[in-house]
């Protein structure tokens, strides 16, 4: 089985705007016909194009064939191009669909095991009108379907079947129909919109970003010991009580693990990489430049922060009473809503050092998306 994708984009398509063919506009920062192309990577391509389109498809990387007078003549002659190259199926997609996905060719390449033809539709659910200006009636829509491109045929029907037609179809599907090539109708994709008027290429643009979004994730750890003082720094507040936590700055171990994770998430190490405790100047720091310095690097590296969580392990001090006035700190240090933030506390059941009153740890998990 060969199969080869040929993508229609011969058309003016003034309609979309932008003072140049819809195909060639620019979206998500390169042409809409690049991301068409994409998709088919791995199958050879064939792109239509008008003749005065030549100098900005040269450096797609495909082969060009020059489009005809309609839809149907540009077709055949990207079909006759194949003739004699040993392909058995043919994909034939609308330049002007850009965001056509791997999974729905792959449904349309399978489809053809079992026919000479098959189409992507979705079933019209709206309800439907006829009039002008005012409804003048209902149109039944059971049995209806928006179709959609790429339509797959197998290579030798397909090509009969527009050798044999007048010209002048609104699609593929119309021509293998009228040649008595029976068509299948697969599931399309909601995503596979058409561009057609200007607002498509704002719509197509929230789907790219959403599809090229880039999550992170990263986890952190942090112990202190008690040792002298009459309180602690928990998440940003002091929380008054016996003992006092040990460490190179203000021991916030709720703080450092957040901080930790936020580098995790960017792999970029972790506090004392950033922040060495051979160096005296750090020598009990607020921890807030800590974590300040972290969400300093999720913006630079173009990301934002979707949400945290905080675990605070320790049989005391109480957390419970601060947690509020903790996830409030946390918010102002790093410039999010306080929604997103989640402080909470468990104990060890008396195990280990924090079972034992020695200590206090934190975990902490954060998340990142690109902005």
């Amino acid at each position: 089985m060969t199969v080869a994708a040929i993508i229609v984009a011969a058309g003016r398509g003034t309609r979309a705007g932008g003072g140049v063919p819809k195909q060639w506009r620019p979206l998500a920062g390169r042409p809409a016909i690049a991301h068409a192309l994409d998709a088919f990577k791995g199958l050879r391509r064939i792109l239509v194009i008008h003749p005065d389109d030549h100098v900005m498809a040269g450096g797609l990387g495909v082969d060009l064939v020059h489009g005809g007078a309609t839809r149907s003549a540009s077709v055949l002659a990207a079909l006759r191009a194949l003739e004699g190259t040993g392909v058995t199926r043919v994909l034939i997609h609308d330049g002007a669909r850009p965001l056509v996905s791997p999974a729905l060719i792959a449904r349309m390449i399978a489809a053809l095991d079992d026919a000479v033809g098959a189409a992507p539709a979705l079933p019209v659910t709206d309800a439907l009108w006829r009039g002008e200006g005012t409804v003048q009636g209902t149109q039944d829509r059971s049995g209806l379907w928006r179709a959609q491109t790429p339509q797959a045929f197998r290579f030798d029907a397909i090509l009969a079947a527009h050798l044999a037609h007048p010209g002048g179809a609104a699609d593929d599907v119309e021509v293998a129909r009228a040649a008595g090539l029976d068509v299948a109708i697969v599931e399309g994709d909601e995503d596979n919109l058409k561009l057609t008027w200007p607002g498509d290429f704002d719509r197509a643009e929230r789907i790219l970003k959403g599809r090229s979004m880039d999550i992170r994730l990263g986890n952190g750890f942090d112990v202190h010991r008690f040792g002298p003082g009459d309180q602690v720094w928990l998440c940003g507040v002091s929380v008054p009580h016996s003992r006092g936590l040990q460490g190179h700055s203000d021991a916030d171990v709720g703080m450092h693990a957040l901080t930790d994770a936020i580098y995790g998430a960017l792999a970029e190490g972790d506090i004392g990489q950033h922040f060495p405790p051979s160096d005296m100047k750090w020598k009990g720091a607020d921890s807030r430049i800590f974590l300040e310095h972290a969400m300093g690097r999720v913006a630079a590296r173009g990301f934002k922060l979707s949400n945290c969580d905080v675990t605070l392990i320790c049989e005391y001090p109480k957390v419970g009473p601060h947690a509020v006035a903790m996830r409030a700190a946390l918010a102002a240090i790093m410039g999010v809503e306080v929604d997103r933030i989640s402080v909470k506390a468990t104990t060890s059941e008396k195990l280990g050092f924090t079972g034992r009153g020695e200590g206090i740890a934190a975990i902490a998990t954060a998340t990142l998306v690109s902005a």
